[in-house]
């Protein structure tokens, strides 16, 4: 997809390199599949703020993504391809045989009457949901499983794709994009092909206000802050920060420490991803 840049007339318009929507279909979204959403703004049910530097996005509909890709060997062919402000990967109208409609994800190639199914019989062809045993080594996927019904929960993003290089019994290694190679019961489902919206790390938001548009708010350097505020802050001038690692605002170790704790999967999980 073709980036749109701009004439810099003004400060707002000097760096801003925004994607051409022409994949989109100009429609409203399918009034059935879409709710309101409601902002939490960082806080959790009892009003504390438990993530900082959110709020203050623009007012949105969500629309219910079918990632369980659970309608069974019954045709659908794609009605329209639309942009959903919840994500950065573009999603499809499909209009199934039997009257229901449902979104997914867009996946790159997918074109407006293009005809599409899930379960076993699939053909191996681009937006399809096939079990990981019936799809071939070193096909690209997305939309994984991690647990058979449960629905897709890796490789959801804009232009992510993994890879199955290997088989052995009931299980089935796929490569995912953050180069973690990890054991998935081939039971699970997975889409066929990448996801679409490739360009989406060309894009430039250009001024702070687009930020704000997404629901982030500034964020402030702790050095910055005085010592009462941040374990970092205080001192003359520019000063470091005083400590043997950078830290939090608790006091909490914030570099170099392991993100991933002990989970059930731990003993599925080939190799790591970088930076767990």
């Amino acid at each position: 997809m073709a980036m749109r840049l701009y004439e810099a007339y003004t400060p707002n318009t000097r760096r801003p390199a925004t994607l051409r929507l022409a994949e989109a279909t100009v429609c409203k979204p399918c009034r059935k599949l879409t709710h309101g959403k409601i902002s939490r703004n960082g806080r959790n049910s009892t009003g504390i703020i438990t993530s900082r530097h959110r709020g203050g996005a623009h007012k949105r509909l969500y629309r219910e993504i079918d990632f369980r890709r659970n309608k069974l060997d019954i045709a659908g062919r794609v009605a329209s391809i639309e942009y959903d402000p919840n994500r950065n990967a573009f999603i499809c109208l499909v209009n199934y045989k039997d009257g229901e409609r449902r979104y997914i994800l867009h996946a790159r190639g997918i074109k407006i009457g293009d005809v599409i199914t899930s379960g076993l019989d699939a053909s191996i062809s681009v937006g399809n949901a096939l079990p990981l045993t019936k799809i071939p080594l070193g096909t690209a996927i997305h939309n994984i499983e991690l647990k058979s019904g449960k629905g897709g929960q890796l490789v959801r993003a804009a232009g992510t794709v993994a890879k199955i290089i290997a088989k052995e019994g009931q299980l089935a290694t796929p490569r995912l994009p953050s180069s973690e190679i990890r054991l998935v019961s081939q039971d699970c489902l997975a889409s066929i092909g990448r996801v679409g919206n490739i360009d989406i790390n060309n894009k430039d938001l250009g001024k702070a206000g687009s930020k704000r548009w997404l629901g982030k708010r500034p964020k402030v350097r702790g050095s910055a802050m005085n010592p009462v505020d941040h374990p970092h802050g205080g001192g003359e001038g520019r000063t470091s920060i005083g400590r043997k690692k950078p830290s939090t605002p608790w006091g909490h170790v914030a570099l170099g420490k392991r993100s991933s704790g002990k989970r059930c999967s731990n003993p599925l999980i080939l190799r790591r991803r970088r930076g767990s």
